[in-house]
């Protein structure tokens, strides 16, 4: 896995695992794998798996079940507003970026409508 130096990479793996939730790559109730199996799944440290699964867990998305693990919340409600939030901060990054490069409103939405 590569990750961008200029971001924690804890962060970065916590928004892959958030992106797999709101699309439902991982299933509401679905058990995730144990901070060691996903320090070599993201081959990161151990030390920082478990940070991911704990900023996850202040975050909302997953609750740990003393002992038996870790597992994605089952609120469908909570996950919309997840994956409206998301959606929404992809929005406004792109908009930003099309407006750095010169691009009007209706260039840009003329390139959202051009089917590829």
């Amino acid at each position: 896995m590569q990750y961008n130096a200029n971001e924690p990479i804890w962060l970065q793996v916590m928004d892959l695992i958030t992106t797999d939730i709101v699309t439902g790559a991982l299933a509401p109730g679905e058990k995730l794998p144990g901070g060691r199996d996903m320090a070599v799944k993201y081959s990161i440290n151990p030390n920082t798996a478990n940070r991911v699964y704990r900023e996850l867990e202040d975050a909302g998305l997953v609750e740990t079940r003393r002992g038996t693990g870790t597992y994605v919340i089952c609120d469908a409600r909570r996950i919309g507003e997840l994956k409206t939030s998301l959606a929404e901060k992809a929005a406004k990054e792109f908009k930003h970026r099309m407006m750095e490069l010169g691009l009007s409103r209706e260039e840009i939405v003329r390139l959202l409508e051009t089917e590829d």
